[in-house]
């Protein structure tokens, strides 16, 4: 059997898999880059550490903590979040970082702050003249949107916009 019949066996036959193909079969889904599968293969063989270190060797400590907290591991949960958190604010992954303060129940001043972080970094990537670009033509479309409705809510709408597109304008001329 090829290598790729090998791992579309793995695949297909994960929650069926003899137990004495179990540690190949991980080792196998790991090095073919299968990471997912071989988490849930080694969590559903009861093999919680081994899959808490393939979780951790991807940068995965989300998962590795969620893991820890299934098998009952409360304390390694939690540790496993606090690292996360370190990592991923080291590498610049607001998104994930947010998700670990959430399960940490952090207070939320830290999340925000957190998610302004996120914001600030990914915004030094952006490019200010297509972003206004999107912004410009996104007000034009809603504005399209709004053609021949008077209530509240469209008013209201149309504010917001004239607001934010003076607000924009005063950034630019800064």
């Amino acid at each position: 059997m090829s290598r790729e019949d090998q791992l579309s066996y793995l695949i297909e036959n994960l929650r069926d898999l003899p137990e004495d193909l179990v540690e190949e079969g991980i080792e196998m889904l790991v090095s073919a880059g299968e990471t997912e599968y071989a988490i849930a293969l080694a969590t559903d063989q009861g093999k919680t550490e081994q899959a808490i270190g393939i979780a951790l060797e991807n940068g995965d400590y989300l998962w590795a903590a969620l893991i820890a907290k299934k098998a009952s591991r409360k304390e390694e949960s939690q540790r496993l979040y606090r690292e996360g958190l370190d990592y991923y604010v080291s590498m610049e992954m607001y998104g994930r970082a947010v998700s670990v303060a959430r399960a940490l129940k952090l207070p939320q001043d830290e999340i925000d702050r957190l998610y302004h972080e996120g914001i600030r970094v990914e915004s030094k990537w952006m490019d200010p003249g297509r972003t206004q670009a999107a912004l410009d033509s996104l007000a034009m479309t809603l504005e399209g949107a709004l053609m021949g409705r008077d209530d509240e809510t469209a008013g209201e709408l149309r504010a917001v916009m004239r607001e934010e597109m003076e607000r924009s304008k005063r950034r630019d001329s800064e």
